[in-house]
């Protein structure tokens, strides 16, 4: 899952954490805001009361304190402006049949849910009804007793939260768009990281990150930029070195050709002369048959030594390309398989573009990698089509593309996976030269398709 999509996600549970607790608060509040009004209501309805009831002590002093009220002035428009909507007043000590003067409570409120008008006063509890004294120095005058209308207070906390949360809605939808986008706007620079580095995989190491605002996201393009550098520079002297190693095999290869063709091979054709001698010298005087038997084994012997021999020596000495260039190297390498037996499979040379200029280390590594993917294929595959193409691709990437393909079957993960002296040589040659090798399957076969850049 992408970084943007789960800080998005993470956000947006935070916001619906945030919102349910503002609506659970909502909730809270608004149903306690009723208990509130009970008790303002209880304590202004006193005060009015109490103002009455000294006015009516003043007029009246002859008669009883208990007497004075209630009065019938008290149940008036003005009391009732005192009280809020969903509460019940009433004077205790009451007299008979005198009913609780209520706020208005029709059409208070939207009408909640039953589930909502259920599960709130479980949770939060019912509310109490508030007692005020009508006058605090003279408990005779009596007290104002404040009841809420539950079900007018479940209306009003209802009403209340559907307001709180069309504003929160709003505003978490708010607050999630521009976070989103500002969480997005802050990890777009990750993208170009990510292109670097996979640039760097491709072997474009040189990749200059810009510079970003960020202080995290700026030390990791400096970081990147900095790897890029070390990582250019270990293949550098790697290719170096493995250039140099490949010198110092190719003179030690030409050394060792020497040494075969000096020794062994003038000691080879010395055994054969002696085998050739006894066998003439054992035919002339008629003597033991098996002598001369043993002779001409020895020369057959001798012959086939000889004949690996020069094999040996031809992969052993100075590559064609240096005297004859890579097309005509090329062509004398295949003409040479194709003369060695007629029981070889079909091996088809395809030459496209200009190799004429192609010389020096291209034009060996291109040489020795076609000769050791063409051993391969005739020694160890039962191939009867062998297709060797050599494509000169120019432009601004004018590379050498080789391409050597069988239809003698092979596991072409096996094969990449093998740590053969050939194939070790065939990547270490390649990669000298900045170039790449793809070993996959083909139409019964297997393909090997190496490129090496002749840019550089």
């Amino acid at each position: 899952m992408r970084l943007v999509l789960q800080l998005v996600a993470r956000l947006l549970l935070i916001v619906a954490l945030c919102l349910g607790a503002a609506t659970i608060w909502a909730t809270f509040d608004a149903y306690r805001s009723v208990d509130r009004s009970t008790a303002a209501s209880a304590q202004r309805v006193a005060q009015a009361l109490q103002a009455l009831y000294w006015h009516e002590f003043l007029l009246r002093s002859s008669r009883t304190r208990e007497q004075l009220l209630p009065v019938p002035e008290w149940r008036t428009l003005e009391t009732m402006k005192l009280i809020s909507p969903g509460v019940c007043v009433e004077f205790q000590p009451a007299i008979a049949f005198e009913k609780p003067l209520c706020g208005q409570s029709e059409g208070l409120g939207k009408t909640p849910p039953r589930w909502f008008a259920s599960i709130v006063p479980i949770f939060l509890g019912s509310h109490a009804e508030v007692v005020r004294p009508v006058s605090p120095r003279a408990a005779s005058a009596g007290t104002v007793v404040a009841t809420p209308d539950a079900a007018a207070a479940i209306s009003l906390a209802w009403e209340y939260i559907l307001n709180v949360i069309d504003i929160a809605l709003l505003m978490a939808a708010a607050i999630a768009l521009l976070a989103s986008l500002a969480i997005a706007h802050a990890l777009a620079p990750a993208r170009t990281i990510v292109t670097a580095l996979q640039r760097m995989a491709r072997g474009q190491y040189r990749t200059k990150l810009p510079r970003f605002r960020s202080m995290e996201l700026a030390m990791i393009g400096g970081a990147v930029d900095e790897l890029g550098g070390r990582l250019e520079e270990a293949t550098e002297q790697r290719a170096a070195l493995t250039r140099r190693l490949i010198e110092i095999r190719e003179d030690e290869r030409r050394a060792l050709a020497r040494e075969l063709h000096d020794e062994f091979g003038q000691n080879l054709s010395a055994i054969l002369a002696f085998a050739n001698t006894i066998e003439t010298a054992s035919t002339k005087g008629k003597t033991d048959h098996g002598i001369a038997q043993d002779a001409r084994m020895i020369s057959q012997a001798t012959h086939h030594l000889m004949a690996s021999l020069r094999d040996a020596l031809k992969r052993l000495r100075n590559p064609l390309p240096e005297e004859l260039g890579l097309e005509a190297s090329l062509v004398n390498l295949v003409d040479s398989w194709r003369s060695q037996t007629a029981a070889r499979p079909t091996i088809q040379l395809d030459l496209r573009g200009d190799l004429t200029d192609i010389s020096g280390p291209a034009a060996t590594t291109a040489y020795r990698v076609a000769q050791e993917c063409l051993t391969n294929a005739l020694r160890h595959g039962a191939a009867r089509k062998i297709s060797l193409r050599i494509e000169r691709r120019a432009g601004e990437d004018d590379a050498l593309l080789i391409r050597v393909e069988d239809d003698g079957g092979g596991d072409a993960e096996r094969v990449a996976q093998s740590a053969g002296f050939g194939l070790t040589g065939i990547r270490e040659r390649i990669t000298a030269a900045g170039g790449s090798l793809s070993i996959l399957p083909a139409r019964g076969g297997l393909s090997v398709a190496a490129t090496i850049p002749l840019a550089a």
